[in-house]
């Protein structure tokens, strides 16, 4: 059985060079401010990844969703915070955001069974 979690890192690892190896400036810009938006600043790290993670939710973005969950795993986040934070990403949301919900689930128990570092 493949690994979840190392297909899907592969894969945005993979596609990220595609995609910085085309050397647009515009899109090397973006995913710099992405990366710097989530450095420690006056909100730390954890809280960036939860709001990401929410608002990742809201917007239905699977793959987005997969990496916040990753980073706040990665954090030594509990499933507390993050059962927290998806049922208020599902409230802001709605029952359209139920189906990214349980792959959000589904993602989470992956992560705590694989145990990464």
């Amino acid at each position: 059985m493949i690994d979840q979690v190392d297909e899907f890192n592969a894969y945005r690892q993979k596609m990220n060079d595609k995609v910085l190896g085309e050397n647009n400036k515009v899109l090397k810009r973006i995913f710099n401010l992405d990366t710097n938006a989530f450095a420690e600043g006056a909100l730390d790290k954890q809280t960036k990844e939860l709001l990401g993670l929410v608002a990742s939710l809201v917007l239905r973005c699977d793959d987005c969703v997969k990496y916040h969950l990753e980073s706040s795993f990665k954090s030594g986040m509990s499933k507390d915070q993050i059962m927290e934070t998806l049922s208020i990403g599902t409230l802001i949301g709605g029952t359209i955001v139920i189906p990214h919900l349980r792959k959000a689930y589904d993602y989470w128990e992956t992560l705590e069974t694989k145990e990464i570092q």
